[in-house]
């Protein structure tokens, strides 16, 4: 979003220098702008390889659930939360059922013609349709009073650097795949100002740090709290910039035996909770109100060493369920991924709306999804579907189990109407939209 050239120009009187506009440019008290109207944002967050239904799903339905093992970090937020049991990839065509989990995921359609073979199923290409996150970020974008700089913002954690049907969810149409961007330090390049390397990072912020101390006494009490977010993100950021090179590399390191071996970085956790932090604060900016948050891929060898696990997320995936040590490391990787989603929840839950009005999760829907309901079977039946927030008219504090499978389609035509897109009549493939929009007043 371009700003007003008088807003503008009325920052650089100040002093202000071009690396602080992205900063400063939305705060009412420095540029005379209109308070913020209360905002509907979505966040959608995948992890791979499926879950364990027992240790998953709760036992109880309606109001009185309880959370199973794997999803303990979210018992805070347990009020705030919906699970829905029952919801299907019904999408069938080309492909296996981890390329169909993972590229019809969130497009709801069939994939296309292609060469990419899998290790079962038919050869596939790219989804053959937009992805809900880029259909509501266009339906947003096509009115000025939710019209945002970015649109829509895709991040990424441990994403390797190859790009086919296994690594994609969001599509700008058909055979239009997104990338998400992986490195934070990239992503604050975006947000921000480009930077050519670590050393300009420093640069721009030492002349952020400067200016936020020159504007702090014209600003109001939301505005410093706002800013207050902004310092904070800084102040992170240059915790990082200051480790050693050893112990801060983003890039994740090349296989040097087998090619098929995706060795992740063992900062992992250091960069998903950045990748958090930045998804945040462009949201608390009004950057965007649609993202999201994509850990690893299908099909990934993740090696998860600071859990103590050594094998490969995808092998563990398809051990047997009486495999104890197996299983009992597979338990591990999904309790940390539930703690990821908790603590995007957390940072949201203590970040102040900037109408002043609550925290920013009241207005937030996230969404915590896979492409599998099971590793070891490949199932495409009660894939994983986490929601925690507010503002969408859902009656939360619930678990709901649906008797027969509902396609998921329907589900993302549910959340399109309830951020206003009701004119999005059936998404993705027609048929299986049958039925409408879910009842999850």
């Amino acid at each position: 979003m371009t700003l007003p050239r008088s807003r503008r120009q009325f920052l650089r009187d100040l002093g202000i220098s071009a690396a602080s506009l992205p900063f400063l440019s939305g705060l009412p008290s420095l540029t005379g702008a209109p308070l913020p109207q209360k905002r509907q944002r979505l966040v959608i967050m995948f992890s791979p390889n499926g879950t364990l239904p027992k240790d998953f799903w709760p036992d109880q339905e309606g109001k009185d659930f309880a959370f199973k093992s794997i999803l303990q970090p979210l018992e805070p937020f347990k009020s705030r939360t919906l699970m829905l049991n029952g919801i299907a990839n019904l999408v069938r065509g080309d492909g296996d059922n981890h390329m169909r989990g993972m590229s019809c995921l969130l497009t709801g359609s069939e994939l296309l013609p292609g060469n990419i073979r899998g290790g079962g199923g038919s050869p596939a290409g790219w989804a053959g349709g937009i992805s809900i996150d880029q259909e509501i970020k266009n339906f947003l974008q096509s009115k000025a009073e939710t019209r945002t700089r970015f649109g829509s913002m895709e991040f990424g954690v441990a994403v390797p650097d190859r790009a086919d049907p296994w690594t994609r969810m969001s599509y700008a149409g058909a055979n239009q795949p997104i990338a998400p961007i992986d490195d934070p330090y990239q992503m604050f390049g975006k947000m921000y100002g480009k930077m050519k390397d670590k050393e300009s990072l420093v640069s721009i912020l030492d002349d952020v740090q400067a200016d936020f101390k020159k504007v702090s006494a014209k600003l109001s009490a939301r505005d410093k709290a706002m800013l207050d977010q902004h310092l904070t993100l800084v102040r992170n950021l240059e915790k990082d910039l200051q480790k050693p090179e050893e112990d801060s590399k983003l890039a994740h390191p090349m296989p040097e035996l087998d090619p098929g071996i995706e060795l992740v970085n063992d900062n992992t956790p250091e960069l998903s909770r950045m990748q958090i932090d930045l998804l945040v604060n462009a949201m608390a900016n009004d950057m965007t109100r649609v993202a999201t948050l994509q850990y690893m891929r299908s099909v990934g060898q993740a090696q998860m060493r600071w859990l103590g696990v050594e094998e490969g997320h995808h092998s563990l995936s398809h051990e047997p369920d009486d495999k104890k040590d197996a299983y009992e490391k597979l338990q591990k990787i999904n309790t940390w991924f539930a703690g990821e989603f908790a603590y995007l929840a957390k940072r949201l839950s203590e970040t102040p709306e900037p109408t002043g009005e609550g925290s920013m999760l009241d207005n937030t829907l996230l969404v915590w999804t896979n492409e599998l309901g099971k590793g070891n079977s490949h199932t495409l039946d009660n894939i994983p579907i986490v929601m925690i927030g507010g503002g969408f008219g859902f009656q939360m504090g619930r678990s709901l189990k649906y008797d027969n499978k509902v396609g998921h389609n329907r589900l993302w035509m549910t959340i399109a109407h309830a951020m206003g897109h009701t004119g999005l009549q059936s998404f993705g493939k027609a048929e299986l939209c049958a039925g409408g929009v879910l009842n999850l007043a």
